[in-house]
């Protein structure tokens, strides 16, 4: 029977007939302090990553950019990842307007979105308070709450999976007629994952279809046959798009971001697929050699992208991202096998943890050894499997808590993730020094009290439960609400406080690598335009207001800039050209006129070739060239960049504006 809406809204508010009376106000209250943490000064970050703003705003003036996923409204080249996420802010834009609000709300909605059904997924199988506690773990990461402040594709990313995740498990029910209608649907879940960032999206695939082979409920025929159906779903949701762009003329395309050879497979198996696993990647940064000896090489102590090894998810620049509560997490895991170790094949507890565990280590690993492009905001995937076996864990302790091994499990967790947070807080010693030594000792009264839990009256377990979920969030939450806080801009954010060995704070402008260091073996003369200090001012970018940005930060041109590159707009494709994507979307943003990003993001793509560009100014496409712009000018970008400023500079008369130097392409050329 269908309910009528007042019906609906009376059962949302007031929750399951058989829920005690504080777990629905609970709920509400944890998604309204989400949204708060997520949504509240959003504003402060301007555009945030221009790269992709800017790919927004032509995704308002062109459906073909929408499509595409282009980062200017003249279709000359797309960003390097698929279009999805970038279509939820462009449609948001499109109704709104292009603004900082429209593009960075929908990213804290889709935060917002991916904590309730993290709740959803584990309140069903575990009950309320395990929900809860996965909720709340999950929305004061810290870097999940930078990324759900931030318009990376990383948010739709965590939503879509965190989906796929609830749709495995419900194909597990022996109660459900259809499980591969679930499984169906989590294929999809996955392909659009797929469209949001490309094979990132399949880490979790290893964990979905290890536990739909060992606990479903039918015969093993049936359950590869439901497999291939959900691989079909997923090639679909994923593939047509592909398809798509692999079959569209090049010609009346946008050059695909990212690739070599203007190959949207390419993009997907190479600079965004086995190349981030190896190093061995063409146009990252630095370029690449043999073996990929400059583009991150086998990793290690050496790579380009910071130490390689099982340590790394704790090092200064991931630990207070994402390393708050892993420890926790592998000790539950590893008890909650224990645990169920004499349960049937399709018991949904174990299940549950063989997901939620393959998730987090599978992903765990590839993160802790890849050795090509990684920045500290990628451990935003790991949260909800963090967070998932935390709740999990934590109910199973309570279930089981007047077993010794439970008392033992529990303390043990308390303790260790109360070390663990000290020693993250006093990377920041500077950031509440006192609140270390709260949490270290609230946790160690916790742990010493969880030793009795066996014996403990339940109002005391209850207490003793509380002060270890407080001393255990505490230091995350701190964490959370400095990133929320504090503005983030550039290319390569970070939540958090400044940390000792690691960079400045909140990810802000012009933060190099990981955490803002060097990587290793680059001396400060290799730094693009646009890297340390910060934009904006005295030697930051070209060296005034005006600066022309660089591979992590966008272009901030002056009102005088602005104005010439409006001047006379209709009249051209392209108001500037700029090498790198970030270079020329600060222009773009602020003109609202089509840039060309010369070489894509790095200005290492081969787009395009000298030839090609110099028929462009001749036919009076392009009105200005932006010198001293772009990564590829200075480390080693495409060759086609390098030449296309050389021609430039020896072609054409400079004039500087505000501390940039423009090259008016439709003046008479230099004698």
């Amino acid at each position: 029977m269908r309910l009528a809406p007042a019906s609906r809204v009376a059962r949302f508010l007031h929750g399951r007939p058989d829920d005690p009376v504080w777990v629905r106000p609970a709920l509400i209250g944890l998604l309204l302090a989400t949204g708060v943490l997520y949504i509240w000064g959003l504003g402060a970050s301007g555009w945030a990553n221009d790269f992709y703003s800017a790919a927004v705003q032509a995704g308002t003036q062109s459906w073909k950019a929408f499509f595409f996923g282009s980062s200017d409204s003249a279709n000359f080249i797309t960003v390097d990842k698929p279009p999805a996420s970038l279509w939820v802010m462009e449609l948001s834009a499109r109704i709104f307007g292009v603004n900082s609000w429209s593009i960075l709300v929908p990213q804290a909605l889709e935060g917002v979105a991916a904590v309730g059904l993290l709740y959803a997924t584990i309140r069903r199988w575990f009950g309320p308070a395990a929900g809860l506690l996965a909720g709340a773990v999950m929305a004061l990461t810290p870097v999940a709450v930078l990324m759900f402040r931030f318009n990376n594709p990383d948010a739709l990313l965590v939503l879509l999976l965190v989906g796929a995740a609830y749709a495995t498990l419900r194909a597990l029910e022996s109660a459900v007629t259809h499980p591969v209608r679930w499984l169906a649907l989590a294929g999809a879940l996955v392909g659009l994952a797929f469209m949001t960032k490309m094979l990132q999206a399949f880490l979790v695939l290893p964990a979905f279809a290890l536990v739909y082979l060992i606990a479903a409920h039918t015969g093993v025929l049936k359950r590869l046959g439901h497999l291939l159906v959900a691989f079909g779903a997923m090639l679909l949701a994923g593939g047509w798009w592909v398809a798509i762009v692999s079959l569209w003329p090049a010609d009346s395309r946008p050059y695909i971001g990212g690739s070599q050879e203007n190959s949207i497979l390419e993009l997907t198996l190479g600079y965004n697929g086995i190349g981030r696993l190896t190093g061995d990647e063409v146009g990252s940064v630095g370029g690449t050699g043999a073996g990929g000896a400059a583009g991150g090489g086998a990793g290690g102590a050496g790579s380009m992208w910071g130490d390689t090894g099982l340590t790394r998810l704790f090092g200064s620049d991931l630990g207070g991202q994402i390393a708050w509560l892993l420890p926790a997490a592998l000790l539950l895991l590893g008890a909650g096998f224990w645990f169920t170790l004499r349960r049937p094949r399709t018991d949904p507890v174990r299940a549950a943890l063989v997901l939620w565990g393959s998730w987090l280590l599978v992903t765990g690993l590839v993160f802790s050894f890849m050795a090509g492009i990684f920045h500290a905001y990628y451990t935003v995937a790991l949260a909800p499997a963090i967070a998932a076996i935390v709740g999990i864990g934590a109910w199973l302790v309570w279930t089981n808590r007047r077993s010794v091994v439970a008392g033992a499990v529990a303390a043990t967790t308390v303790a260790l993730t109360a070390v663990t947070a000290f020693l993250l807080l006093d990377r920041s010693s500077d950031f509440l020094p006192w609140l270390r030594w709260v949490v270290l000792i609230g946790g160690v009264l916790a742990a010493a009290a969880l030793v009795g839990l066996p014996w403990l009256p339940r109002r005391l377990a209850v207490a003793a439960a509380g002060l270890a979920v407080v001393a255990s969030l505490a230091g995350p939450a701190a964490y959370a609400v400095q990133t929320a806080a504090t503005a983030h801009t550039g290319s390569i954010p970070s939540a958090g406080p400044t940390v000792a060995g690691g960079g400045g704070p909140g990810g802000g402008p012009g933060r190099m690598g990981m955490g803002g260091q060097l990587p290793p073996g680059m001396t400060p003369g290799q730094l693009p335009a646009g890297g340390p200090p910060a934009r904006g001012t005295a030697g930051g970018p070209a060296g005034g207001p005006g600066g022309a940005g660089g591979l992590l930060d966008a272009s901030e041109p002056t009102a005088a800039i602005t104005a010439l590159l409006q001047a006379d707009a209709d009249s051209y494709t392209w108001v500037a050209a700029a090498v790198g994507s970030n270079s020329a979307s600060g222009y773009q943003l602020a003109s609202e006129q089509p840039v060309m990003a010369i070489g894509g993001f790095n200005g290492s793509d081969p787009s395009p070739t000298l030839a090609e560009f110099q028929q462009y100014v001749a036919d009076g496409e392009i009105h200005y060239f932006i010198g001293g712009s772009g990564f590829g000018q200075s480390m080693g970008g495409s060759d086609s960049s390098a030449e296309i400023a050389a021609w430039v500079e020896a072609t054409y008369p400079a004039t500087t504006v505000d501390g940039v130097t423009l090259y008016d392409l439709t003046a008479a050329r230099a004698s």
